[in-house]
């Protein structure tokens, strides 16, 4: 496959500003990105060679191993030596890595609710019970079925600010996202929804409640031009709606859509693996708290079929 023509574009977003520390904003600024989430979801359909990884996805060479030594370097990726003459390695999922599953499930579970397609394999899964499922997001201490209208949220040990990501180099396809994988499809829409930094940034402070431009700028501290079409790529991705709040002078408010809230259970499990692998001594910045039993929210996914849990070790394409 064709090599893909890419141009980069500086992130011109402010270096030394101080931002709420977030455990899903921590996960996102390791993860909110097509390349590593194409790769991460082929590690876990057990790809494990550069070549293929290469041939799956249609990425440059160079682009490719500067995402497989971030995902080496965060811990998500080892290498394991399967050929001693010559030297040959593969890339396997760690630990940290394996404990994205819920991660790619819930990602796999929005795309196969909302654009469904029979003949795209990524959204087919089968249970160890033996039936196609799709999963299910519940409450690991009372197992009820969990939506964003049925948690809040309170500071955590390690609540405070923390400096802003580093601007990075933003690198942009000249192609559609469908186009990207021939004969090989994925996770096209949540990939254009999550496969950007900022865009998803955007998303999970929706479920802190922020609304208003000014409100997201200052949590997030992204440039307010680099803001405005992230917010407007939402809208038209049918995740956000823009509702009038004030006349004069016009003012607009950003509130998640019925499409916009399903990602609830997304952010949630990325939240839980920040907690999990990227909180600091302190502890997670925040803690968020089932209303129905008012544990703390322990993500658990189960099989709509027989209500079972859903792992890794239990899930396979259909």
């Amino acid at each position: 496959m064709a090599e893909i023509s890419q141009t980069e574009t500086p992130d011109p977003g402010p270096i030394t500003q101080l931002v709420q520390a977030n455990s899903s904003t921590r996960a996102l600024n390791v993860l909110g990105d097509r390349w590593t989430l194409m790769i991460l979801y082929l590690a876990f359909q057990r790809v494990h060679r550069f070549e293929e990884f290469q041939s799956r996805i249609g990425l440059a060479r160079s682009l490719l191993i500067d995402r497989l030594r971030r995902l080496q370097k965060v811990g998500i990726l080892e290498k394991v030596r399967y050929q001693e003459r010559p030297a040959r390695e593969e890339y396997h999922l760690s630990k940290m890595g394996l404990d994205l599953y819920g991660v790619a499930l819930t990602i796999i579970r929005w795309e196969k609710r909302w654009f469904y397609d029979p003949a795209n394999p990524a959204h087919q899964l089968k249970h160890s019970c033996g039936k196609t499922f799709t999963p299910e997001f519940r409450c690991g201490h009372c197992g009820e079925l969990v939506s964003p209208r049925d948690v809040y949220v309170r500071d955590g040990p390690g609540v405070g600010v923390e400096p802003s990501p580093p601007p990075r180099a933003q690198r942009r396809s000249i192609v559609p996202v469908g186009s990207l994988n021939q004969g090989n499809p994925m996770l096209d829409r949540a990939f254009q929804v999550l496969g950007d930094r900022w865009t998803s940034h955007v998303i999970a402070s929706a479920f802190l409640g922020r609304r208003r431009f000014n409100d997201i700028q200052n949590a997030l501290g992204v440039a307010p031009n680099i803001l405005s079409d992230r917010l407007s790529r939402l809208v038209d991705l049918g995740v956000l709606r823009k509702v009038l709040y004030q006349d004069r002078p016009e003012r607009w408010e950003y509130r998640l859509t019925d499409v916009g809230r399903d990602l609830y259970p997304l952010i949630a499990e990325l939240n839980h693996w920040g907690d999990r692998w990227l909180a600091t001594e302190k502890g997670p910045p925040l803690i968020t708290y089932h209303r129905t039993c008012g544990h703390v929210l322990e993500p658990k996914l189960t099989c709509d079929q027989c209500g079972e849990e859903a792992t890794v070790f239990n899930v396979t394409p259909a």
